[in-house]
């Protein structure tokens, strides 16, 4: 997919007619009046708090714990109770969430959530507290509590790893879990991870990008959607560049995290340098890095994850930024229980992506009366039920212990 074509689709609806878009700062639509819309996005509430008439007070905030996981549990001073699932980083986060986190709610009217996340964002905490008990007080989805709904069958991509294998073997895994999930598009791992290695010079196998990038089309077909991510591997926006050309040669629909997350500038210079859509955010934990890269067009797929950057608001600001330029929004999925609350997130996406994030089926202790939660043709129904639209079992829930203040 081109670059310039993917942005000339979006933009169409997504800028003010007679506007013209280039990619080099100060020509044609500026700069300062990206931000002007950008920041017009951010001051829109998204919690719809007209839904309810009385306040709902926070009467307590609990972290449970078994083994490695964590729960965290709500309840207000009129009985409401709800359950979200916390991303396993909670194990090295909790204590905050019990010393700076976990008072703040307590007293505070829930049905002030966008208020609330930016307030205790001031104290710099960053992660999820997505208020979810409240769509069953109203009995709504949580779709229908933060915008409209627009997508009700999310199309996916697999999602495969294996890039420390060798490139026969990571071909072979790949083909097979695209097999399993019947998906109908996939995305792929090029340069090496980070952490693999404690050796802080140590590089990737040579030429391994340059072989599985065109075995993969090979593999699969012209037909077939293929996406590459980097993880922001490339320390040098040249060689960047030139894998993104390769990518390029072989008609992938994006090119994610070329380089360091929070190298606005680098990332830039990579996209200024394609035709191929440059994807990121996965790691972003500022709302005005992602205001960066949208005002000076270093971003056309905007990629915040719900537990990375803060819950289901924030993460849902981020797409509206990027759907104010024309941009496309995929969200991360960092796996687990995350992809319950991917589905309703992607729901009000009118940018949503042509595929979103999927890293196969997870065994979960849920039902869910509205959606099998597995894929048909290559799509997932969004459950339609209360708050994020499966239940809970609750002897699972039992099995969890609240943990004390440390």
């Amino acid at each position: 997919m081109n670059r310039r074509k993917f942005l000339a689709s979006g933009l169409a609806g997504g800028l003010s007619g007679g506007v013209l878009l280039t990619s080099a700062y100060g020509q044609s639509e500026k700069v300062e009046s990206r931000y002007a819309k950008l920041d017009e996005v951010l001051a829109q509430p998204v919690f719809k708090q007209e839904l309810f008439k009385d306040p709902i007070i926070i009467e307590s905030v609990e972290l449970l714990k078994k083994d490695r996981s964590y729960l965290c549990r709500v309840r207000s001073t009129d009985g409401a109770e709800g359950i979200s699932v916390a991303h396993n980083t909670m194990s090295v986060l909790y204590p905050i969430f019990l010393n700076r986190l976990q008072g703040f709610f307590v007293g505070q009217d829930a049905r002030r959530m966008d208020r609330l996340v930016e307030k205790v964002l001031e104290y710099k905490l960053n992660f999820r507290l997505g208020g979810l008990v409240l769509g069953r007080i109203a009995g709504k989805p949580v779709g229908q509590l933060l915008g409209t709904i627009h997508n009700t069958h999310i199309p996916v991509y697999q999602a495969t790893e294996w890039r420390e294998k060798p490139v026969e073997e990571s071909v072979a895994l790949i083909k097979a879990a695209v097999e399993n999930s019947r998906a109908q598009a996939v995305k792929i791992k090029v340069g090496a991870l980070m952490f693999m290695t404690k050796d802080p010079d140590a590089r990737g196998p040579a030429g391994r990008t340059e072989a599985i990038i065109p075995l993969i089309r090979e593999t699969f077909g012209p037909d077939m959607a293929l996406y590459a991510d980097a993880n922001g591997y490339y320390q040098d926006p040249e060689e960047a560049i030139r894998v993104g050309k390769l990518l390029q040669k072989y008609n992938y629909r994006y090119f994610e995290e070329p380089v360091y997350f929070d190298w606005l500038d680098g990332t830039k210079e990579v996209a200024d340098a394609l035709s191929i859509p440059i994807a990121g955010g996965e790691q972003q934990h500022s709302m005005y890095s992602f205001r960066w890269l949208l005002a000076n067009d270093g971003l056309d797929v905007v990629q915040p994850d719900h537990y990375y950057f803060g819950g289901l608001i924030r993460s849902l600001k981020a797409a509206r930024m990027g759907e104010a330029l024309g941009k496309k929004c995929i969200p991360h999925l960092s796996g687990g229980f995350g992809y319950i609350y991917m589905l309703q997130l992607v729901s009000l996406m009118p940018n949503a992506g042509d595929h979103i994030e999927f890293k196969g089926y997870e065994d979960l202790p849920i039902e869910c009366k509205t959606s099998s939660l597995r894929l048909r043709d290559g799509k997932i129904k969004v459950p339609t039920g209360p708050g994020i639209g499966v239940e809970i079992d609750p002897d699972w829930v039992k099995k969890y212990r609240p943990i004390e203040n440390v």
